[in-house]
């Protein structure tokens, strides 16, 4: 009888420990944490975060980090700009889970022949229109550099917990047609979307490349550098 209880005692205990050492989905501990406040920034103005370099890792590069390939998808916008984007749902990072959306830098003249040579074109909703890219691009995009990085957690966040975490933003910009307010961080090239009302969205850029997140909310609210909503 008291061996059974010894046995059961330490059952639980190895449980308690396999809990312990195990993160939400099954990952462990990581030694470099890939969270999304724990930013750096090099002499040169590199923004690293999630185990990337902006401007620096490539495709494959992050696909090793976040232990999963994604999907990648190549588009063309109604003023003709290429966007390729490489989307990765549900995935881990150091236990929390959200979805990633990875902007690739990619030439103008490589995106337009990726898209031309492309296996099926889908015209989306907005006007913009999709391709599915070759077997062959896909293996190309690999080598293709990181320049913006989209994370949308999976657990709705607080703005007091975001304050606590980056700080109080440089100016605040609001969306016209909806009740998201941009907090904006140029020197640490984060822009955070929070939505009282939905998923909070992060944007990461390097510095230097601000203006990239920066006019396109400028634009929509009609604003003007940090004068709309100036802390």
């Amino acid at each position: 009888m008291e061996r059974k209880i010894i046995l059961s005692i330490l059952a639980v205990t190895l449980i308690a420990l396999a809990a312990a050492i195990l993160l939400p989905g099954g990952r462990t501990v990581d030694e470099d944490p890939k969270l999304p406040w724990n930013l750096r920034l090099d002499d040169q103005g590199t923004l690293s975060v999630f185990g990337i370099e902006l401007g620096r890792s490539d495709l494959a590069q992050a696909r090793q980090s976040f232990q999963s390939q994604g999907k990648a998808n190549l588009f063309l916008t109604p003023d003709s700009r290429y966007m390729v984007e490489v989307y990765f749902q549900r995935i881990y990072l150091s236990g929390l889970k959200a979805d990633v959306v990875l902007t690739l830098d990619l030439p103008e003249r490589t995106a337009a022949r990726m898209f031309a040579q492309g296996e099926r074109i889908s015209n989306m909703g907005s006007g913009t229109k999709k391709v599915e890219l070759s077997s062959s691009d896909m293996e190309a995009l690999t080598r293709e550099k990181i320049a913006v990085i989209t994370y949308i957690p999976g657990a709705d966040l607080d703005e007091a917990l975001i304050s606590t975490r980056f700080g109080e933003p440089e100016s605040r910009i609001a969306e016209p047609d909806a009740p998201v307010i941009h907090w904006l961080y140029p020197a640490k090239g984060l822009d955070i979307a929070v939505n009282p009302e939905g998923k909070e969205v992060f944007q990461y850029v390097n510095p230097a490349d601000f203006d990239r997140v920066l006019k396109p909310l400028q634009n929509e609210s009609g604003a003007t550098g940090s004068e709309s909503g100036q802390l």
